[in-house]
């Protein structure tokens, strides 16, 4: 499957009327287990990468407080949402692949493929066994929606599996994505290797009623 395919997925399900209510009440419509080529940077709408390069250079700090990230433009709601009443949150991506307190998931991936090329252990650990009780800590509201990476080379290229809890095919498709091409590319750069294929596998893909609109 590729992007093309889960467009047809959400407009047959739409059209079907086929949804649930989230825990606010609004409609969704989901798909469970969804396994797709991530070939296009966009499901529905456009990248705003004016947002996304904001984001990049906040995931750079490694700093999991959403106020950094107000530093250079205006902070999104869902963001707050995630974060407790000083900022701090659980998500940041930079933090959670490169720093050494999150087990520098990164330094183990790189350090793997060079010694060996045809590993299928090189895998950056996102989330950890207590982000049950980690999500809601201090009034936060962010269990973390990627749970791991993995990397293989094959055929000369450096391929990414994206395994994930959940994901937003409007929004949080277009800017996970964009994180996930920029680590693919930095990674490659280091194993001095092509970048291939990102394939997305999400446990829980889907759109919310607001965004129907965009579903033709």
């Amino acid at each position: 499957m590729k992007c093309s395919d889960i467009k047809k997925h959400f407009i047959e399900q739409i059209a079907k009327e086929n949804f649930v209510s989230d825990r606010s009440g609004s409609r969704t419509v989901e798909l469970l287990g969804a396994s797709f080529i991530a070939d296009e940077p966009s499901i529905y709408g456009t990248v705003d990468w004016d947002y996304v390069n904001r984001e990049l250079r906040w995931y750079a700090s490694q700093i999991c407080n959403i106020n950094e990230l107000g530093n250079s433009g205006k902070i999104p709601e869902a963001w707050k949402k995630t974060a407790n009443n000083e900022g701090w949150i659980n998500s940041n991506y930079g933090y959670l692949i490169w720093s050494d307190q999150n087990g520098a998931q990164y330094e183990h991936v790189l350090r793997e493929l060079s010694t060996n090329p045809d590993s299928r252990r090189a895998t950056m650990i996102y989330t950890r066994p207590t982000m049950h009780k980690d999500a809601f800590q201090e009034g936060m509201n962010d269990f973390v929606c990627t749970n791991a990476v993995s990397y293989a080379i094959r055929g000369g290229k450096l391929h990414c599996i994206v395994q994930m809890r959940s994901n937003d095919v409007v929004f949080g498709y277009k800017n996970d994505r964009a994180w996930q091409y920029h680590v693919l590319i930095q990674l490659a750069k280091d194993l001095k290797v092509e970048p291939g294929d990102i394939y997305w596998q999400v446990q829980n893909l889907h759109i919310y009623e607001r965004h129907w609109h965009l579903v033709k």
